[in-house]
């Protein structure tokens, strides 16, 4: 996309999912120096969105103001024509109620140029996700998608007698707080109280709801259940019990909230497994990863590898920081002759995307074992240089000198505490909202239990090793689950058989 004139994007984001966003979406926000976007869009469609875009929530139902219709033609508009790229982001497929024409109408005007970006609706999302065939067989050859509330000053009103024999299923959104109105309106023009309905709310999200009931009661299940938007709603044979195939709420830990506390960028790993399963699944790191302060002592450690037996890596993070500084100056040739050891498959499968493959690797993810391993070695004589983090424990270091080795060190990645926990994460812990913390080292244990304070005690804790869990006891939390193997699968495989999965 080219920046020497300004055009916006009208982007669909999906029903929710932030899975569910097109490459073409992702691509335009990428790109952009403005995203406009609905507040019903998951907060993680924008982290497609580059770090210096302004982001501008068009309104917040309780919270903020909303902007009218014309205050966000003008913001498009005006963004555009100062020659930047405009995204505005909204929840579904564009075109379907979503006063596209509106929007268009004022960018022609303007002579700004701009492009549309489908996005999955809400109707079809629906269908997959809850399980509910919109056209199946002899009960339904067709789908209407029907507005539940109709602008005051729309012309022509809803044709409810149209709609109450129509030959197919009725997919109402924006039909909540309606519901009354146009249920009555269906069943005065002749169709059965008895048709079957489902109310679907949050499509697609980790909270999703389903409510079967039928066409005369599903006023009062609003009422009673206290629905709020979002929410679809299914009207015709298709929202028949024994149609339903609700795979989604089905999965092991759907309904769970999981809080993951890794370092930002090593969190998504975990996210992606956990959300498989069904967890709404939030982020919280407890430690910042970062480079050393001083890269001397890294250079020149570079500089003495001909001289060495073994480089140790303890964790991927010291891969990483370390290859990607010896790749910076030199290549891969510098470590001609050197034997790899890593402490665990992360650390092993983090060597091999540098085309290196470990010498050793512990059956037992843990320093001591990796000393042990190693204790043959260490016998000899052999020269070894560790990498590691600005702080963690000496175990590996003491154990391969006490055995004859040769040890020196280096740091290349330092690993601070984040100072302070988001408000949200701490109200939710608070009021009992979460279900699982997940704990991934021993610096994290620490972190966590002075960031998130008492709020700890209303969950449960699953760590990754007895390492990790013999820190949190030490700090008076015990844990509920405990990973073996010590990796990230064996944390999910703990916390699935603690759930009973």
């Amino acid at each position: 996309m080219s920046h020497t004139r300004g055009k916006v994007f009208l982007v669909g984001g999906g029903p929710g999912d932030p899975d569910l966003l097109t490459l073409r979406g992702a691509q335009c926000l990428a790109a952009a120096d403005v995203v406009l976007y609905d507040y019903l869009i998951n907060p993680n469609v924008l982290a497609h969105a580059r770090e210096t875009a302004e982001l501008i929530c068009v309104g917040r139902h309780g919270r903020d103001r909303i902007l009218s219709q014309d205050e966000i033609n003008a913001l498009m508009v005006g963004h555009a024509q100062s020659g930047k790229q405009v995204v505005r982001l909204k929840g579904g497929d564009p075109i379907v109620f979503a006063r596209i024409a509106e929007e268009i109408a004022a960018i022609e005007a303007a002579g700004v140029p701009f492009e549309i970006v489908p996005g999955i609706t809400a109707a079809l999302a629906v269908g997959s996700y809850a399980g509910i065939p919109l056209t199946q067989g002899d009960a339904a050859s067709a789908v209407a998608l029907v507005t539940g509330h109709e602008r005051d000053d729309k012309p022509q009103p809803l044709d409810y007698a149209g709609l109450a024999r129509f030959p197919g299923t009725l997919v109402f959104y924006m039909g909540i707080t309606t519901a009354e109105h146009w249920a009555a309106a269906l069943i005065a023009e002749g169709k059965s109280p008895q048709t079957p309905v489902a109310i679907v709310r949050r499509v697609s999200m980790p909270d999703q709801q389903t409510i079967q009931c039928t066409l005369a009661t599903v006023a009062a299940e609003i009422k009673q259940h206290k629905l709020r938007p979002p929410a679809l709603i299914i009207v015709g044979d298709v929202a028949r019990a024994a149609t339903l195939h609700d795979w989604f709420s089905a999965r092991p830990l759907f309904g769970k909230r999981v809080l993951v506390t890794r370092a930002a960028h090593q969190a998504p790993e975990l996210v992606t497994q956990l959300s498989a399963l069904g967890a709404d699944v939030l982020v919280q790191p407890a430690i910042e990863i970062g480079p050393p302060d001083d890269w001397s002592p890294v250079d020149h450690a570079i500089k003495r590898l001909p001289g060495l037996d073994w480089l140790v890596f303890s964790s991927s993070n010291g891969v990483r920081s370390f290859l990607g500084r010896l790749l910076e100056t030199r290549d891969l040739r510098a470590l001609a002759g050197l034997r790899i050891a890593a402490i665990g498959p992360g650390s092993a499968e983090e060597l091999s995307r540098y085309h290196l493959r470990a010498d050793v690797v512990p059956e037992e993810y843990r320093a001591e074992a990796l000393a042990e391993s190693l204790k043959s070695e260490a016998a000899r004589g052999a020269r070894f240089l560790l990498i590691r983090a600005s702080r963690g424990r000496e175990v590996l270091a003491e154990q391969l000198a006490g055995q004859g080795g040769h040890v020196e060190q280096v740091v290349v990645y330092t690993s601070r505490d984040v100072a302070t926990a988001e408000p949200e994460i701490l109200s939710q812990l608070a009021a009992g909202k979460i279900d699982w913390v997940t704990v991934t080292s021993s610096a994290i244990a620490r972190s966590v239990v002075r960031l998130l304070g008492e709020g700890l005690r209303r969950t449960r804790l699953v760590s990754i090793s007895p390492i990790t869990s013999g820190a949190l006891a030490e700090l008076g939390h015990e844990v509920s689950a405990e990973a073996k193997p010590y990796t990230m699968a064996g944390l999910v495989a703990a916390l699935l058989a603690a759930e009973g999965k």
